[in-house]
């Protein structure tokens, strides 16, 4: 085992182990580094849990095969989307926040004690509500929980354990920031990065008290200490917490996307007010996207319902746009100063594909640019989500941002954390290698299987599709391009999953000694610090590459956006 630094008072009258790390230069708090593992760990533990129910319910969703019955569906249904949606997102997340607060800024932790109880109460949380799903005999709720169906008390109580936990690790990421400042380790603005983090832990403190604004009350209700509980009240603060939830995801995975970026290729940001103003987009409009969920809820004006759904959420969507042209315009400036400057695409020709970060982070913005914000933005318009909310449509929607986008991000960030943070050396290399693109490719099939099923009116969180004797023969191939999907994207994750297991579990720990996995033994992280303004502004350095995506991904906008209205139009005909 490698030999940790002794014991190294930081500040006056407080010591914290810590190690430097080789490869970063940053210093690893020991605190900080058992609580990432600890998160990590439980995050793939959840990551396991969500991909065995995916797969049961895309084999009971493909009609052909239609493995389980109804009650084991609606069980595992529940379950899929709590361990994938909520669990292993926001334990990675949490891993992502106590790196950021400390290592980024060279920083110690100042509240392990609160953040490991935070981490308990996760933890029970999570595997409590596993259990009452799994073995209650009266469990008839769904992952939204809808009043006036009533749940066990454990349910909510495992929902608020969960919460609660969260929560308490978000508040020692900012009670690590204040601490920081206050001890002159961030004698400017905070990086990047971490101020992408803060946006996420801003949004979570904000999602998690809407989500207790739901799930108390319920469980006051379902222990009979309440009477009656409103349901449009619950839907209320529930989408309050439901939808802003994978807002959380969007900033960490856009941070995460800056930080893959200048690992593997070493980036410097092209302008980082433009980015910073991005992320307070997200701060300001991002949650008012929840509204699409509230359209048929009699106790919200139109007005309201106009205004978030179309005005308001634009503007969170021009921080996405921003982000997808900084971050491209970085990489395509950062090759061609390395002298990859032949043709428009000649800098992306010469990327390295084979590194698992580069490869995940452009599978990831492809999956969630795409395909997620296209049609999510689409969706969230009032008229087309009256016809496409309770279909295929809209969980294909948000299998491209949170199963394609997000997931596939963390997973190719997980590569760097096991010889960075575990300080084991990654195994298997030539799996992680292809790992992104089987996962993303898998993700794409099912994101666009259940579209074009749900475009055919195919409902959502449905065991059985012919009751109504009114589906399109077509389907069948749709939901078997989705249920193909469904088993690539498994395959992927098991691969992930194993490269995992087998790198932490075997072989001695080892102190990193390089950045790049696959592709080379140079450090792109230290490089990105040699950029210099003039290799910025160099004519022959500029993002034209950059600048005909954008307008191509402009172009796929406007065709699919104009193509839901032409068909909103032949739904309702005018003679």
């Amino acid at each position: 085992m490698a030999t940790l630094a002794p014991t190294t008072p930081w500040t006056a009258g407080a010591k914290d182990d810590y190690r430097v790390c080789n490869v970063t230069t940053l210093k690893v708090d020991m605190h900080t580094e058992r609580l990432i593992i600890a998160n990590a760990v439980m995050a793939v533990v959840t990551l396991v849990l969500g991909g065995l129910f995916a797969l049961l319910i895309a084999l009971t969703r493909w009609q052909a095969i239609h493995l389980l019955d109804a009650t084991w569906f609606y069980r595992l249904l529940t379950l899929h989307g709590i361990d994938m949606l909520v669990a292993w997102i926001v334990f990675f997340e949490m891993a992502g926040l106590h790196f950021g607060s400390t290592a980024l800024l060279n920083a110690r932790h100042a509240a392990p004690k609160l953040a490991w109880f935070g981490w308990i109460l996760m933890t029970i949380g999570g595997l409590m509500v596993n259990g009452v799903v799994l073995f209650d005999a009266k469990s008839i709720v769904m992952f939204s929980a809808y009043v006036p169906l009533k749940a066990h008390p454990l349910f909510y109580l495992s929902y608020i354990l969960f919460a609660v936990g969260a929560l308490i690790q978000v508040i020692t990421f900012f009670i690590n920031i204040v601490v920081a400042k206050r001890e002159g380790k961030v004698p400017g603005s905070l990086p990047l990065a971490v101020f992408g983090l803060m946006t996420a832990a801003i949004l979570a403190v904000y999602t998690l008290l809407e989500g207790a604004a739901a799930v108390v009350p319920a469980f006051f209700w379902s222990l009979g200490w309440m009477q009656n509980y409103d349901p449009g009240i619950y839907r209320n603060f529930f989408w309050g917490f439901g939808h802003p939830a994978q807002q959380v995801n969007l900033a960490a995975m856009v941070s995460i996307w800056y930080m893959l970026a200048q690992m593997t290729v070493g980036i410097r940001p092209v302008n980082e007010k433009f980015s910073r103003l991005a992320f307070i987009l997200y701060l300001f409009f991002i949650n008012l996207g929840s509204a699409h969920h509230l359209l048929v809820d009699p106790g919200l004006s139109f007005a309201w319902k106009a205004v978030n759904t179309s005005y308001a959420m634009y503007l969170a969507v021009l921080g996405s746009m921003m982000h997808a042209f900084s971050i491209p315009a970085a990489m395509e400036i950062a090759l061609r100063a390395k002298g990859f400057t032949k043709g428009l695409f000649g800098w992306l020709r010469n990327a390295p594909w084979g590194e698992p970060g580069f490869s995940g982070m452009v599978m990831s913005m492809i999956l969630f640019g795409w395909v997620g914000g296209v049609t999510g933005v689409t969706i969230g318009t009032e008229q087309i989500n009256m016809l496409a909310h309770n279909t295929l449509r809209l969980p294909g929607h948000f299998h491209a941002t949170v199963v394609g986008g997000t997931t596939t991000a963390f997973m190719a960030f997980t590569y760097y954390v096991i010889p960075l943070i575990f300080r084991k050396e990654l195994k298997l290399k030539s799996w992680a290698k292809w790992q992104p693109y089987v996962y993303g490719f898998g993700s794409l099939l099912v994101s666009l299987g259940m579209i074009t099923s749900g475009l055919q009116g195919v409902s959502r969180r449905n065991w059985d599709i012919t009751f109504a004797g009114v589906v399109p023969g077509t389907v069948d191939l749709t939901l078997a391009i989705f249920g193909i999907g469904a088993l690539i994207a498994v395959t992927g994750g098991i691969m992930y999953v194993t490269i995992v297991l087998v790198s932490i579990l075997t072989g001695p720990r080892v102190e990193p000694t390089q950045m790049l996995l696959l592709t080379g033994t140079h450090n792109p992280l230290l490089e990105s610090t040699k950029l210099t303004d003039r290799d910025m502004e160099l004519p022959k350095n500029q993002p034209k590459g950059t600048l005909v995506l954008v307008f191509a991904f402009l172009a796929w906008f406007a065709i699919y956006y104009l193509t839901n209205w032409w068909l909103l139009g032949r739904t309702w005909f005018i003679r």
